[in-house]
C-alpha cells in the first residue's frame, strides 16, 4: 500500500468522523429544542476515554466473581467456573454487540425500550412500554446489588477479625443505606468527579487485579490438575443432576458481566455516541471477560482447603488467608475488592437515573413529568436521582425480612437485565428478514455477520434465562426459596396493569431521534 492510498483511506474515515460529528450536533441542537419545555436536557460532555472506563469499571467483573462464587461452590464447582466463564464471555460479547450496532443506529438513554418499540413487528407501543419497566427495574435491582455485595464483604471482614460477632440481617440493611448515601451525593457532582473517579476506578481495577494473582500465584497451595478441569460438584446443594447443578452454577460467571449497557444510559451526555458508545461496549465486555477467567482460574488454582473455604461467610476471604498466612494482607486484598465495587456504585447510580428519567421523558410512569425533568443548574435528573435512591432505601430492607435476601440482590439484576437484552435482539434479527425498507444502520455495522451474532445471543440468553429463577438449595422453603423469578413475574404483571390503566394512553412510542427514514 503506498503513501497515497493510507493519505486516502486516512482523509476517508475522517469524513466519515466528521459526517457523524455533524449530524450529533445537529441533532443536539434539534433535541434541546424539543425538549426546552419538557424538563430540559442534558450536555455532552463525556468523551471516548471516560466512556470506555465507565463499562469497564461498571461491570467490576472479576471482583464481583470474587464474592460471589460461593454460589458455584455448591453448584457446579470448578467446571461451573472455569467452563462458565468461557461460555459467559462468549456469549455476553454476541449480546453486547449484537446491542452495540442498534446502539450505533440509536445511541440513546432510553436504550433497550426504544429499540422495542422500534423493531417489534406490530404492538409497538405496548412492547415499547413493557421492555420499559423491566428495563428500569432491572437496573435498580443491579444497583442495589452493589450494596450489598460491600455489604456481604464488610460483614465476612467483621466476622474474620471478630469471631465473637454475630451478624443481624438489620445490620446489613443499615449498611447499604451508609453506602447508597455516597454515590446519591456524589452524582450532584458527577461531571467533575467523573474524569479522576474514573481514572483511579480503572488503576485500581487492573493493579489489583494483577496484584491478586501474583500473590496467589506464588504463596497459595495448588490444586491438582484434575480438580481445576474435571471436578463437577452435584451432591452438596440437594441438586444431584449434573446438568442442573452446571447450570445453576453459572450465577457466579454470568451476573459479572452483565450491566455493559450502563454506558448506553449516559448516551446524551457522551460526546460522538454514536461511535464511541458500541466501542465502549465491547471493549468492556472483552475486557471484563478475559479478566475474569483469568482470575476465576487462578483462585481454583490457589484454593487451598476446599471444606473451609465452602464454610466461611465469604469464601474468597478463606482463599487469601490461606495463601497468604496473615490477617493483615487477607483484610487489604478484599478491602481491594470493596474499594472497586464501591467506585462501580457511582456510575451504576448515575446510569439508572438517567434511565429513569428518559423513560419519564417519554411518559413511561406515572407522574412522568415529575420525573423527567432537569435540575437547570446541576444538569442532571435530581427527580429521576431521588427516586432511585428511595427505591435502593426501601429494597434493602428485604434484608431484615430474608436470609436469602443477598440471593436475590444477585439473581435478581441478572435475570432481569437478560430479558431486557432479549427483546431487542430478537425483534431486530426478525426486522432483518421480514422489513421491506432497508434499516439505516450507524457507522458499527455487522453485516452479513449480523443475523449469526444476534441468533447465537438469542441461544445464550434464552439458556442462561432457564437456570436464573432455579433456587440453589434443595429442599426449597421460605429461607431457600429464590425470589428473582416471582419478583420479576410481579413487575410484569404490575406493567401489564399500567398498560390497562393509563399506559396505552400515556405512553408514547419512541422512534430514533431525528430520522424520518426510520419507519
Amino acid at each position: 500500500m503506498t503513501d497515497k492510498d493510507v493519505d486516502l483511506m486516512t482523509r476517508a474515515h475522517q469524513e466519515v468522523v466528521d459526517e457523524i460529528a455533524a449530524r450529533e450536533a445537529a441533532e443536539d441542537e434539534r433535541h434541546k429544542a424539543e425538549h426546552y419545555n419538557s424538563g430540559g436536557v442534558l450536555d455532552r460532555y463525556i468523551n471516548s476515554v471516560s466512556a470506555i472506563n465507565f463499562s469497564f469499571i461498571l461491570q467490576c467483573s472479576w471482583e464481583a466473581a470474587a464474592v460471589t462464587f460461593q454460589f458455584s461452590l455448591s453448584n457446579g464447582g470448578p467446571a461451573s467456573i472455569l467452563y462458565g466463564s468461557i461460555f459467559a464471555g462468549i456469549g455476553t460479547t454476541l449480546v453486547a454487540t449484537s446491542l452495540a450496532e442498534m446502539a450505533s443506529m440509536d445511541p440513546t438513554v432510553g436504550a433497550q425500550y426504544r429499540w422495542s418499540a422500534t423493531f417489534a413487528p406490530k404492538w409497538n407501543r405496548f412492547f415499547g412500554l413493557m421492555q420499559g419497566w423491566i428495563t428500569v427495574f432491572a437496573w435498580i435491582c443491579s444497583c442495589t446489588s452493589n450494596p450489598a455485595l460491600i455489604s456481604n464483604v464488610i460483614t465476612g471482614l467483621t466476622i474474620f477479625n471478630n469471631p465473637n460477632y454475630v451478624p443481624q440481617r438489620w445490620h446489613s440493611t443499615l449498611i447499604m443505606w451508609a453506602i447508597t448515601i455516597f454515590p446519591f451525593l456524589g452524582n450532584f457532582w458527577f461531571r467533575k468527579l467523573l474524569g479522576p473517579l474514573e481514572a483511579v476506578g480503572a488503576i485500581c481495577h487492573v493493579v489489583f487485579f494483577i496484584v491478586s494473582i501474583i500473590t496467589l500465584i506464588v504463596l497459595a497451595q495448588r490444586s491438582t490438575v484434575d480438580y481445576v478441569f474435571k471436578t463437577l460438584t452435584h451432591d452438596v446443594s440437594g441438586w444431584t443432576n449434573p446438568v442442573v447443578a452446571w447450570g445453576l452454577g453459572l450465577l457466579t460467571v454470568t451476573y459479572p458481566l452483565t450491566g455493559f449497557d450502563g454506558v448506553l444510559h449516559m448516551s446524551d451526555e457522551v460526546k460522538k455516541a454514536r461511535l464511541r458508545v458500541p466501542r465502549s461496549m465491547i471493549t468492556s465486555v472483552v475486557l471484563n471477560a478475559v479478566m475474569q477467567f483469568a482470575y476465576m482460574i487462578t483462585v481454583l488454582f490457589t484454593i487451598g482447603d476446599v471444606e473451609v473455604v465452602s464454610a466461611d461467610f465469604l469464601p474468597i476471604i478463606q482463599v487469601y488467608y490461606q495463601a497468604t498466612g496473615s490477617k493483615s494482607a487477607t483484610n487489604l486484598f478484599i478491602v481491594m475488592l470493596g474499594i472497586i465495587i464501591f467506585i462501580a456504585f457511582f456510575n451504576v447510580f448515575a446510569s439508572v437515573s438517567r434511565l429513569a428519567w428518559a423513560f419519564s421523558r417519554d411518559n413511561g410512569f406515572p407522574f412522568s413529568t415529575l420525573f423527567a425533568k432537569v435540575h437547570p443548574s446541576l444538569k442532571l435528573p435530581l427527580n429521576a436521582l431521588i427516586l432511585i435512591g428511595t427505591c435502593l432505601v426501601l429494597l434493602a430492607i428485604i434484608n431484615i425480612g430474608s436470609s436469602t435476601a443477598f440471593n436475590a440482590f444477585i439473581s435478581l439484576p441478572a435475570l432481569a437485565l437478560c430479558i431486557s437484552y432479549f427483546f431487542p435482539i430478537l425483534f431486530l434479527f426478525i426486522r432483518r428478514f421480514t422489513s421491506s425498507q432497508p434499516i439505516p444502520w450507524g457507522p458499527f455495522h455487522l453485516g452479513i455477520w449480523g443475523p449469526i451474532i444476534n441468533l447465537g445471543a438469542i441461544c445464550y440468553i434464552i439458556f442462561v434465562l432457564i437456570w436464573m429463577p432455579f433456587p440453589s438449595i434443595l429442599p426449597v422453603d421460605g429461607t431457600t426459596m429464590n425470589y428473582a423469578g416471582p419478583m420479576v413475574g410481579a413487575v410484569i404483571l404490575g406493567a401489564l396493569f399500567d398498560w390497562c390503566v393509563s399506559g396505552r394512553k400515556r405512553f408514547q412510542v419512541p422512534i430514533v431521534r431525528h430520522r424520518p427514514d426510520f419507519k
